[in-house]
């Protein structure tokens, strides 16, 4: 079918909105839309209206109507199709069929019409894939989002910083300038006292106590990526005036409530790991291995994967994100290629970066700039090449997980799971699947591949698995819960990581533009889950 435009025009002809697909002269597309009022004709119950050059498609949207404009060879049903298509669009982003409406999500609209049609052609999306397209979620925003809250929160530690110094400076010199020590003025090494007078007018100045470290605690929860970070308040008890002189200062602590906190913790069997700094400028170590750039230029191969999968099977949604970024630490690398290699049939979407060399990456799979002078930017990490992958078939999952639960018929339930690495090629590390246990349920498991934990506060049950791969493609564990329905234990929640790409796309070499020489260089690849569920 070739498409020429579509509209959404009221029932006296007035358009609203309009999309064309091919090109087209303005007066060309008004004179269309224009007549199309003119050869509706009443009574009849067919919804397409045909001319000697195009054909009017048409659906009744309560006071407006959905309007394609085809070619006459174009295939009616299709037509059709594409056109159900159009009007369950603009529900999902119009609150109702007004006119009013309708203009002001105009642009939103355009945008969903353009995922349904390119030049002309209609493409194999549905509703959902739409939703997803229009929103534009991008990680660079986020990672840039995060890299800036960070930066203004150092800003405003700084800031407190120098203020408490500032105070510190002026209590020392108030110090020094008005308080006098023993052994001057008042004779035989006796401290002065202020007269009757002085005393009627002597007004206190807040002085503040000397810095204590404050204590921090770390808990670490067993078996979760969870941490929380406690510190000890501490109280300053500040000196009043008396007739007998200032008295010392005091410091007390709810250090006591922090210990008890983590006792109590224990006590429920998480692990906890306790830390002290010796002062609030040092910054906490994180857990996760920071990577390092062992090269000049590095690239680091990044892939998301979000999943979906009912629990009778059949998979609800599989998304797959791919990201290339290069980093380059040297000028004299500046002006390189990087040599891809794409062995992946699942029909993966390849996107560059606007300012890469289109035909370039086309003709020899290389990633290089369109101004071969040109160099990257240094010392910063660029992203050049990303992917998407969605699919609906079993096939491509990279594990699958089966969780049978049944009642026995003396109140408990039997849980069988078993796990199975359906993509062969991978190496799954880090395996945790985590299934949820009715509230106070405790399992008595009878069969483990593994290890397991169960985490009373959260009521769930951990599996975890160090390694799965073609080796160990398959395990299972058993156990049964008192008081309990099938429906207790999902969603399940999936977790790992990989050094094994899922798309079949890696980095062969990097070569220089001037030579074509080749360049050493170090590869990353991290492919890890965002989001997969048994639901």
């Amino acid at each position: 079918m070739v498409l020429i435009a579509a509209a959404v025009c009221t029932k006296a002809g007035k358009t609203i909105v309009s999309r064309q697909f091919v090109e087209m002269t303005k007066a060309r597309i008004e004179g269309l839309l224009a007549a199309f009022p003119k050869l509706m004709s009443t009574g009849k119950q067919h919804t397409f209206v045909e001319t000697e050059s195009v054909r009017y498609v048409y659906q009744p949207l309560e006071k407006l109507y959905m309007l394609l404009i085809t070619t006459k060879a174009s295939n009616i049903l299709e037509d059709l199709e594409t056109l159900r298509l159009f009007a369950r669009v603009i529900p999902e982003y119009c609150k109702s069929m007004e006119e009013v409406e309708i203009a002001e999500n105009a642009f939103n609209l355009i945008f969903a019409f353009d995922e349904i049609v390119a030049l002309g052609y209609r493409e194999s999306v549905n509703l959902a894939q739409i939703r997803t397209f229009v929103e534009m979620d991008s990680h660079e925003e986020k990672v840039y989002q995060a890299v800036r809250l960070t930066q203004e929160r150092e800003a405003k530690n700084k800031m407190r910083e120098k203020a408490k110094e500032l105070q510190r400076q002026r209590m020392e010199a108030n110090k020094k300038g008005g308080v006098k020590g023993p052994g001057f003025g008042g004779g035989y090494g006796f401290t002065s006292s202020p007269s009757v007078g002085d005393s009627a007018n002597f007004v206190p100045e807040p002085v503040k106590p000397a810095y204590t470290a404050p204590q921090y605690v770390y808990l670490q929860l067993a078996n979760s990526n969870l941490q929380f970070l406690f510190f000890s308040t501490i109280q300053p008890i500040c000196r009043k005036p008396t007739s007998a002189g200032p008295r010392a200062m005091k410091l007390s602590g709810k250090s006591r409530d922090v210990d008890s906190f983590v006792d109590q913790l224990k006590e429920e069997g998480e692990n906890v790991t306790t830390a002290s700094l010796a002062a609030p400028g040092v910054k906490t170590v994180h857990t996760s291995p920071q990577i390092i750039n062992t090269e000049p230029v590095h690239l680091r191969q990044e892939e998301r994967l979000t999943v979906r999968v009912g629990r009778d099977g059949g998979v609800q949604h599989l998304e797959l994100h791919g990201l290339v970024t290069l980093h380059i630490s040297d000028e004299k690398w500046g002006c390189i290629r990087v040599q891809l290699e794409n062995k992946d049939t699942r029909g993966v979407q390849l996107q560059t970066h606007p300012n890469v060399d289109k035909e370039l990456f086309r003709t020899r799979a290389q990633i290089g700039l369109k101004n071969p002078a040109k160099p990257f930017p240094l010392n910063t990490d660029v992203g050049v090449l990303k992917w998407r992958l969605q699919a609906q078939d079993e096939s491509a999952l990279p594990i699958s997980i089966n969780c049978w639960p049944s009642e026995n018929g003396e109140g408990d339930c039997d849980v069988n799971i078993e796990y199975e690495l359906e993509q062969e090629n991978l190496e799954l590390n880090d395996v945790q699947i985590n299934i949820p246990l009715p509230i106070g349920g405790t399992p008595v498991v009878g069969e483990c591949d593994g290890q397991y934990t169960h985490e009373a506060r959260r009521n769930t049950l951990v599996w975890s698995l160090p390694l799965v791969d073609a080796s160990s493609k398959s395990g299972s564990m058993e156990f049964s819960v008192h008081s309990s329905t099938p429906a207790d234990f999902f969603p399940l929640q999936i977790s790992f990581s990989s050094k094994t790409p899922y798309a079949s796309i890696k980095v062969n070499e990097v070569l220089l533009v001037e030579d074509d020489s080749p360049v050493k260089h170090s590869v990353e690849t991290v492919f890890f889950t965002e989001n997969y569920e048994i639901v």
